[in-house]
């Protein structure tokens, strides 16, 4: 049975103390611990606590601490300590109850070893001990759906983020020493880590080299190391175009020790720095702009930071200035998630590519994770010219596949399902999204607070989507969104969801796309698709081509389950030949 210790004093006969508390497993036995004070914690894990407490307390870092606990069971082994010192790192992260976490981020990878499910499920009770005892305050599904916790950088890596990360520094070392400048663009598809890795990055890249960066990599500890001391006072930035995901990450980096919300920039906040970037973290790399589509203010803005840094000012993009304004560059894309005009043109990658950047794969899936790489797969076959050649049930325990993928005949069963998906105990996080297929009519004029004012707004008129009766209004906020109260009443746009997870997701497809049967293909009603900066300028194929990837990104943000509906009928009968319908 899994114990947590009595608290001890942190003191230098701290080794003297844990030989008369903790006989059994305080000495050659593995174990986690905590050492904190009431502001701060370190966790770690070790097969001898005496030693090791000893040595962190030579530590002038973790001398500022003061109590200890030992978390303990006879059937722990070191596959099941690092596992749980993992989990501990990641949820108090994003809990409340310490403001600073002393940990380093450098040692976290997913693993597998015997029986690992059955010590998993035991994870949780030791969390509730330590809400208990005063150590931890918030339940873990309410840090499971925070952003802090999905955007952590002390989430666990998965071998190719973590080969990715390992291969960048190197590389970094290498053509620092040589003062060769170096572009890395990082391809990956929906759910595969990209925003994740980047932030690890940047915590990586920033934490003291003096300090604990929590891994036993010899190579990655010195090349950290080397990196640090070639460039001392590395100026270091993460660039993010979205302006909703961008306000996220400035939460999550005002709240992440080491982490600085002044490390967050969009693109203009680069082309108008005074001072040149050692490296820049790029994610969402496919959503940089191009001078294409603009018009007004956005257009002004974009040719005078053109000339500003001496580029053609009807041809320079986005991408053009993050190269012109930093030595290294670090780009995270995936070609298949640009959805309209303004995104920059794949052509810029690939001639980077031809140019020397290195370019590397995230491929293992890891938000779709009980649908698997297949199930990304399979959606982005099913919006394309080449459909998939056969139905697949995700919910195929032979093939070990557990996701909840369906279509329903009835937009409003499905909305309401998502509500009360969002409302059930250890779900939440759960809402409907749709494509630009109606009109904004309530932009900047109401706020409903809840069901209850969003039911009134209706009723007086005030909403923006009706589906044979069943009337909705559009997102009415936008930075945040997601995590906003009243969500859970409305529908998302594509902008209010690109880059985050969610649990269950309702997909709506507007008119907007129809199925042709003649044609045999799914086909644009460019009159129904209410984008206009998304559509001006466009050939109906190219903005066939971004609605399409549209709802291949939607379709991609649920964890657990997608469910689908299709206004026009011909295209939802097409859908349901690759899709298992609700009834």
């Amino acid at each position: 049975m899994t114990s947590i210790s009595n608290e001890l004093d942190f003191t230098n006969n701290i080794r003297r103390d844990i030989s008369i508390n903790e006989p059994e497993y305080g000495k050659e036995w593995p174990i986690v611990y905590l050492i904190y004070n009431e502001n701060e914690v370190y966790i770690g894990e070790t097969v001898d606590a005496s030693i090791r407490l000893e040595q962190h307390y030579e530590n002038p870092v973790r001398r500022s601490l003061d109590k200890v606990r030992i978390i303990s069971d006879k059937r722990f082994n070191k596959s099941v300590i690092l596992d749980l010192e993992s989990y501990l790192i990641s949820h108090m992260s994003a809990d409340t109850r310490f403001k600073k976490l002393q940990n380093g981020n450098a040692g976290h990878q997913r693993h597998n070893y015997y029986e690992r499910d059955s010590y998993v499920t035991k994870f949780p009770g030791i969390w509730s001990s330590l809400r208990r005892i005063g150590l931890a305050e918030k339940a873990i599904r309410t840090i499971e759906n925070d952003n802090l916790f999905k955007f952590s950088p002390y989430k666990s890596l998965t071998d190719d983020q973590y080969i990715v990360a390992s291969h960048i520094i190197r590389d970094l070392v290498h053509d620092v020493k040589s003062k060769k400048e170096r572009t890395f663009i990082v391809n990956g598809g929906p759910g595969t880590g990209k925003t994740v890795l980047a932030i690890y990055l940047m915590k990586l890249l920033s934490t003291d080299v003096e300090e604990d960066l929590g891994t036993d990599d010899e190579e990655l500890i010195e090349n950290i190391q080397k990196l640090r001391h070639l460039l001392p006072k590395m100026k270091i930035g993460i660039v993010v175009s979205m302006s909703n995901l961008r306000a996220t990450l400035i939460d999550v980096f005002n709240s992440t020790y080491g982490l600085d919300k002044r490390m967050v920039f969009n693109p203009s906040n680069i082309a108008n720095s005074s001072e040149k970037f050692d490296l820049l973290i790029v994610d969402e790399s496919h959503r940089l702009k191009a001078p294409r589509n603009m018009m007004g203010t956005e257009m002004r803005n974009i040719r005078d930071n053109n000339m500003k840094l001496g580029l053609d000012e009807n041809d320079g993009t986005q991408l053009d200035w993050i190269i012109k304004k930093s030595k290294y560059q670090i780009f995270f894309y995936d070609k298949f998630q640009s959805i309209k005009r303004t995104d920059i043109d794949s052509s810029c990658f690939e001639k980077l590519e031809k140019n020397g950047a290195r370019s590397m794969n995230l491929d293992t899936q890891v938000r779709c994770g009980k649908g698997g790489q297949e199930y990304v797969n399979y959606v982005r076959s099913i919006f394309s010219d080449e459909p998939p050649e056969c139905f697949i049930d995700f919910k195929d325990k032979k093939k070990k596949l557990d996701y909840d993928f369906r279509i329903f005949d009835n937009v409003r069963e499905m909305t309401d399902l998502i509500k009360k998906l969002n409302r059930k105990d250890g779900v939440g996080l759960c809402r409907n999204i749709a494509g630009y297929g109606w009109p904004w009519k309530t932009k900047n004029k109401i706020h409903p607070r809840n069901e209850r004012e969003t039911e009134e707004c209706i009723r007086m008129g005030k909403y923006d989507i009706d589906i044979k009766g069943n009337k909705y209004i559009w997102n009415s906020k936008y930075y945040g969104w997601v995590g906003t109260e009243n969500s859970e009443n409305e529908i998302g746009c594509i902008h209010t969801i690109q880059g985050y997870d969610l649990n269950y997701a309702g997909i709506i497809i507007g008119n907007e796309l129809k199925y042709d049967k003649g044609s045999g293909r799914i086909i644009i009603d460019r009159s129904k698709y209410y984008d206009k900066n998304g559509k001006n300028k466009t050939s109906d194929e190219d903005l066939r081509n971004y609605i399409l990837n549209i709802y291949s990104v939607l379709c991609t943000r649920g964890i657990s389950g997608t469910f689908v509906y299709a206004c026009d009928d011909g295209l939802r009968d097409y859908l349901k030949q690759f899709i298992k319908s609700f009834h």
